[in-house]
C-alpha cells in the first residue's frame, strides 16, 4: 500500500464491513431513532456517499483538484427506495462500492493527497482530508445502524 492514508482507509472499511454484516435483517427495517431513517435507509445513504465520494476521489487524483456540489441526501435515499430493499442486497452494494473506493484510494499518488477539493460551499479541503473524513462519516452512520432500538 502506497501510504498510511490508504492503509487506514482500507482498515476502516474492513472494520465497518465486519460490523454491518453482523446486523440481522429483522432489525434493518426499523428506524434507528424515532422519526429517523430506517437502518436500511442509513446504509443506503452510506452507499450514496460512496458513489459521490468516488467521483471526488478520482477527479482530485487525476486532475489535482476537485470542485463539485453537495448531494441531496434525502432525495437520493428516496429515489433509490432503500427502505424496501433486502438487507443482503444493500450489504452487497455497500461492499462493492467500498471495494472500488479502496482501489482508488490505494492508487492516489502521494502528491495528490494535497489536492484542493471544494465540495459545495464548504471551505476548501485536501483530498487527504476528504478520504480521512469519509471513514469518520461512515463510522458515524454505522453507530446509528448499531444503535439499540
Amino acid at each position: 500500500m502506497a501510504n498510511s492514508v490508504a492503509s487506514n482507509f482500507v482498515a476502516g472499511c474492513e472494520a465497518i464491513r465486519h460490523s454491518l454484516f453482523q446486523l440481522a435483517e429483522n432489525v434493518a427495517g426499523e428506524p434507528w431513532r424515532e422519526g429517523g431513517w430506517t437502518r436500511k435507509q442509513v446504509l443506503g445513504h452510506m452507499i450514496d456517499s460512496a458513489a459521490n465520494n468516488h467521483q471526488r476521489f478520482v477527479r482530485a487524483s487525476i486532475d489535482g483538484a476537485y470542485t463539485g456540489p453537495f448531494y441531496a441526501q434525502d432525495g437520493w435515499v428516496a429515489a433509490h427506495g432503500y427502505a424496501a430493499m433486502p438487507w443482503a442486497t444493500l450489504l452487497n452494494w455497500w461492499q462493492a462500492q467500498h471495494e472500488m473506493l479502496q482501489a482508488v484510494v490505494e492508487r492516489v499518488p502521494e502528491d495528490r493527497l494535497d489536492a484542493a477539493c471544494q465540495v459545495g460551499d464548504n471551505d476548501p479541503a485536501t483530498l487527504r482530508f476528504l478520504i480521512e473524513d469519509y471513514i469518520a462519516h461512515q463510522q458515524h452512520h454505522l453507530e446509528q445502524i448499531l444503535c439499540p432500538s
